[in-house]
């Protein structure tokens, strides 16, 4: 798992909400109602993180999760036809996401938790399947674990100590 740390400063990030769920605490004098919002911010460009922001009011929710995505920022290969380099599942908990590699004009197949976080992430043509959980939350973070896990060619020639011609065969 290659986490790389990134500065969010540096890029124009793009945010999508996607999903505000109200809970609430019991206590000694009724309940109290507060807001929990899962929030997916991006660059369209191979960077992409996901955040969770729980406050009293929904915007102010909204504001903390963006906060917390941008911290958890990662960056993921995209391949020159804003695909991804090979297959893989990505598992969260319960939630698992296939991911799978898509030629030039599939668009984005993927339901709507997948799909924030794939759009957010600039790649254009993919399928994805979730299975599992439909939790949205571990939907979310399946899918960027199994973004992360990629690897390039390259990166796997060096693993192995072969040329790029050798691993595409």
């Amino acid at each position: 798992m290659k986490r790389t740390i990134i500065d969010p400063s540096q890029l124009e990030l793009n945010d999508k909400v996607v999903a505000i769920k109200r809970v609430s605490k019991t206590v000694k004098g009724g309940r109290t109602m507060r807001f929990s919002a899962l929030v997916v911010v991006g660059d369209g460009n191979g960077h992409v993180g996901a955040g969770l922001g729980k406050a009293g009011e929904v915007p102010e929710a909204i504001r903390k999760g963006k906060e917390a995505a941008a911290k958890n920022l990662v960056e993921i290969p995209v391949d020159e036809n804003k695909s991804i380099p090979h297959d893989f599942i990505g598992k969260f908990g319960s939630a698992s996401v296939l991911l799978k590699k898509a030629p030039e004009g599939t668009g984005v197949i993927a339901g709507g938790p997948a799909r924030s976080v794939l759009e957010l992430a600039g790649i254009k043509n993919i399928r994805t399947k979730s299975l599992g959980s439909n939790n949205k939350t571990n939907v979310v973070l399946a899918t960027i674990e199994g973004l992360c896990q990629l690897k390039t060619p390259e990166e796997v020639a060096k693993l192995r100590g072969k040329s790029v011609e050798e691993i595409l065969g």
